[in-house]
């Protein structure tokens, strides 16, 4: 008779006692994840726990985390420089006037991340 482990297609190895080990491997994928899955994991928490719950059970979180803050990253990254060649911000300035290029990227920085929050992380 197999065990139910057996059953769901697990092995198992005999060990130099005598005993048999199941031979387990994670599935689990590495989390990477930075900021921005952080706040999507807060938000599913607080907002959305049957999708939280499900994601967990179904051992799928990291792995949405991790596309999540991959995704905003990447998204930061294109609208932060598309917004600057809209606004001619150039290293020009950054050489001519450093604070008013620090305010101007600030600007930018904060705007492009009010984005990504509302498309990829709150949603």
């Amino acid at each position: 008779m197999k065990s139910t482990f057996e059953k769901m297609g697990g092995t198992y190895t005999l060990g130099a006692d005598g005993i048999y080990y199941p031979n387990l491997v994670s599935t689990d994928e590495e989390p990477h994840y930075g900021k921005y899955g952080m706040m999507r994991k807060t938000y599913l928490k607080e907002h959305r726990p049957a999708m939280y719950s499900l994601y967990m059970l179904e051992d799928r979180l990291t792995e949405h985390l991790n596309t999540v803050d991959d995704e905003a990253q990447e998204r930061m990254d294109i609208l932060v420089r598309q917004m600057m060649e809209r606004q001619g911000i150039t290293e020009e300035l950054k050489a001519c006037d450093q604070m008013e290029w620090v305010r101007a990227v600030n600007g930018i920085r904060n705007m492009a991340e009010e984005i990504v929050l509302k498309e990829l992380v709150y949603i």
